[in-house]
């Protein structure tokens, strides 16, 4: 994400939408992309997007410059995405239990849903059994780049609980590898 100027971020929340478009146009792929990586889903992506922005809009106000705006957009987003997945897989649960009992395919198992580049297939799997917790940590850590520290501002969550996440999800992702490799 490119970074933002600060009196654009000023202009924004004093009512400035240019400046607010500017802070969206700079910041809203990132925040897609996040959104997407904790997610696994582009819609849930979208509408975590777009309830980012909302709660940016409404709460810009209230920034204050203690972290950067990047940070500050980061847990917005992270824990925005964490929420819709946990929602909606209670909503998945159900529906799966539903096909069971029904006898129909979910619809996630259908041919065509096979995904086009093989790598993203790969690092997808091997993320959708972490919970969103451990997984947003992940995504943090090895995709977007971050340190300990800014992942601990972002989630706003103790340092230590972020590398006991990591220790978790890696050691997660370790097994399922070996089992792989077994089969």
């Amino acid at each position: 994400m490119q970074d933002i100027p600060e009196k654009t971020i000023i202009r924004a929340a004093e009512g400035d939408l240019e400046a607010f478009e500017e802070i969206y146009r700079l910041s809203s792929s990132y925040v897609y992309t996040l959104a997407y990586r904790v997610t696994r889903n582009a819609e849930d992506a979208q509408e975590v997007t777009q309830d980012v922005f909302l709660s940016v809009h409404r709460n810009l106000r209230r920034f204050q410059f203690r972290s950067s705006f990047k940070t500050w957009i980061y847990r917005i987003t992270a824990n925005m995405a964490i929420n819709t997945y946990r929602k909606r897989a209670k909503h998945r649960e159900r529906h799966v239990e539903f096909d069971e009992t029904t006898g129909t395919d979910h619809p996630a198992e259908r041919p065509g849903a096979v995904e086009k580049n093989d790598n993203e297939a790969l690092v997808r799997s091997m993320l959708e059994g972490l919970p969103p917790e451990q997984r947003a940590c992940l995504v943090l850590k090895e995709i977007e780049g971050l340190k300990y520290h800014e992942i601990a501002k972002v989630l706003n969550i103790n340092i230590n609980t972020v590398r006991s996440r990591l220790k978790r999800a890696r050691e997660k992702l370790i097994a399922r590898h070996r089992k792989r490799g077994q089969s």
